[in-house]
């Protein structure tokens, strides 16, 4: 049980210094919505950017209309059990709804049986929403009107759940405040609680222009709304009303993406994204999503398979559509990896398929082999290795969108026989000791914040005499990390391995270096075909990006990404950053 919020406003209590004084008390206890002027916004709305501001936007005469916009009942059948469901589900008993609106989700709470405490920052819409508390089910709504940036100041307690819905959290226009925002909500839960947070799909609003299906969110079918303006930090948002009453509401348009990295960044771990209620979406654009962030904190060792920190950030940044969409565009599905061009106009996917040709020259691969990919992506290299060698291939990935594709591939080559899909990280591998002859995995280490401990476990799982072949992306030996600090920053990682850190650890843990082709020393530096690989990704993206490819991807992300491949491109220009294939032999003694 949390502790009774100190600043919870009964209607019985008459009016408190906290509601605005067009909000008052009525002498049978409820609260009455009194005259109050229209919306001001002044000489020129699009310049109202302010946080703050909202409070004015929502007048008594657009709150006593926002119920026809909602429709309870059309909004409660196109929702269904989705949050009642989803708390359920994480043993959910006590939740903090911070955007009540007019009381709809509250209410829905306190139906389902959840001990429910109603925030909002309007205290006419809290008015409205005690007496939609009555309205629907005789509910007397615990209210209490609180500003998100100084949330544990007037609402105290610990919370299973907090919920802020009704695309309330654009109303936050510095990322100041939405940061502060985030971090009173997490400061307000549970170690195991977890924050619902939704939001208009704003990146399909900026990126391909307003259309909404009316479906889930807005079900008043009379009320036409719509965006007035928008620019990359403003949707002006118009609602209009049979009684041809019309007004507006000023909100930030917030990407996708930029909420789940502020939410990351803020301490939240695994976060899912779903769209309209459905967590797989990537084929429609949705009306809204609806991001669930955990606040546990799970470490390395409570369980096996489990994620650390950097590797949990790869893993959502894979899971993305956006991710799924670019990669699988741009590289054509198969291979995720830097590719061995032999001229600079080569196609990706040619150069992508050299690599993983080059690196199983020699490993003397047959039936009986068998192999552990790890990151392996879409799988193209375990397909290309089981379809020519005849080999077993364990294909260990972070992503499970990825292998869900990996997965429909190997089923339609006729390789789910040979082709093991695992989701897992390689800082816990799920496999025995000295089970595997072959480690293989393709510029997937940098994602690890404990590349010592990948290492460890490529020794515990390999054979001895059993063979390492790995590509990729690093510090040249020798470079100053501030120098490719931005490269850093994109991958949300401290630092990179280098040629040098890698030799001298396998060495330390009892691998040798196998000669191929004359390169000796267990490292074919290839710094020259990084360069050229990011390139190459560059053009295709533009390219494709000419020709359509922001119907998939949210420019947002393209925009994004082309910064990126930029920096690689100059920092292998720079000899700072480097690439090639490694290749290692555990010793048998």
């Amino acid at each position: 049980m949390h502790r009774r919020p100190r600043a919870v406003h009964r209607a019985q209590a008459g009016a408190s210094s906290a509601t605005a004084p067009w909000a008052t008390v009525s002498s049978t206890g409820g609260f009455v919505i009194s005259a109050r002027p229209a919306q001001e916004f002044g000489d020129n709305p699009v310049e109202v950017r302010e946080t703050g501001h909202y409070t004015e936007e929502y007048v008594p005469s657009f709150v006593e209309k926002w119920d026809s916009l909602i429709d309870w009942e059309k909004r409660a059948e196109s929702e269904g059990n989705f949050f009642i469901d989803l708390l359920r589900k994480r043993g959910v008993r006590s939740v903090l709804d911070v955007a009540t609106g007019t009381g709809f989700h509250s209410v829905r709470l306190l139906e389902a049986g959840f001990e429910t405490v109603s925030a909002d920052g309007s205290a006419d819409m809290l008015a409205m929403a005690f007496e939609n508390g009555m309205k629907h089910g005789d509910h007397i709504l615990r209210v209490v009107q609180a500003d998100w940036r100084w949330l544990n100041r007037d609402v105290h307690g610990e919370y299973d759940a907090i919920v802020c819905l009704g695309n309330s959290f654009t109303h936050l226009f510095s990322e100041r405040d939405r940061r502060k925002a985030l971090a009173e909500f997490y400061a307000m839960l549970k170690h195991d609680g977890i924050l619902i947070l939704d939001q208009r799909n704003y990146d399909a609003i900026l990126d391909r222009g307003y259309s909404s299906k009316h479906t889930y969110y807005y079900c008043g079918e009379d009320v036409a709304v719509e965006p007035e303006y928008v620019d990359e930090g403003l949707c002006r948002m118009r609602y209009r009303f049979p009684d041809d009453s019309v007004y507006h509401l000023n909100m930030f348009p917030l990407r996708k993406d930029y909420t789940r990295r502020l939410m990351s960044e803020v301490g939240f771990q695994r976060i899912e994204t779903y769209g309209d209620f459905q967590h797989t979406y990537r084929d429609e654009q949705p009306d809204f999503f609806v991001h669930v962030a955990e606040k546990e904190y799970r470490m390395e060792e409570e369980e096996e398979g489990s994620y650390g920190g950097a590797v949990n950030t790869a893993r959502s940044y894979y899971n993305s559509p956006d991710a799924d969409a670019f990669y699988s565009s741009v590289w054509g599905g198969e291979d995720i990896h830097v590719g061995i061009y032999a001229h600079p106009a080569e196609p990706i996917a040619d150069a992508s398929r050299r690599t993983v040709e080059r690196m199983a020259a020699g490993l003397g691969l047959t039936e009986r082999s068998r192999v552990l990919d790890l990151g392996s992506g879409f799988g193209g290299s375990a397909r290309h290795l089981a379809g020519t060698y005849g080999c077993t291939v364990q294909a260990l990935n972070l992503s499970e969108v990825e292998n869900e594709r990996h997965r429909q591939l190997n089923a339609q080559r006729g390789l789910t026989d040979r082709i093991e899909v695992v989701d897992g990280s390689f800082e816990a591998v799920p496999f025995a000791d000295s089970s595997v002859d072959v480690v293989w995995s393709q510029d997937a280490f940098l994602h690890s914040g404990n590349r010592i401990r990948v290492l460890e476990e490529i020794r515990r799982v390999l054979k001895p005499g059993g063979r390492l072949v790995f590509t990729d992306p690093m510090a040249a030996d020798g470079t100053d990390l501030k120098g490719i600090q931005p490269i850093l920053d994109r991958i949300h990682l401290d630092d990179m391995g280098s040629p040098g850190f890698y030799t001298r650890e396998l060495t330390r843990l009892g691998f040798v270096p196998t000669e191929h082709e004359g390169v000796a020393g267990g490292f074919e530096d290839l710094r020259e075909q990084l360069v050229t690989h990011y390139g190459r990704v560059l053009e295709e993206t533009e390219r494709q990006e000419a020709e359509g490819l922001a119907a998939k991807v949210s420019s947002d992300y393209l925009t994004q990404m082309k910064k990126g491949l930029g920096h690689w491109v100059d920092g292998g220009e720079q000899r700072r950053l480097t690439w090639g294939i490694f290749r290692f032999t555990l010793t048998k003694g």
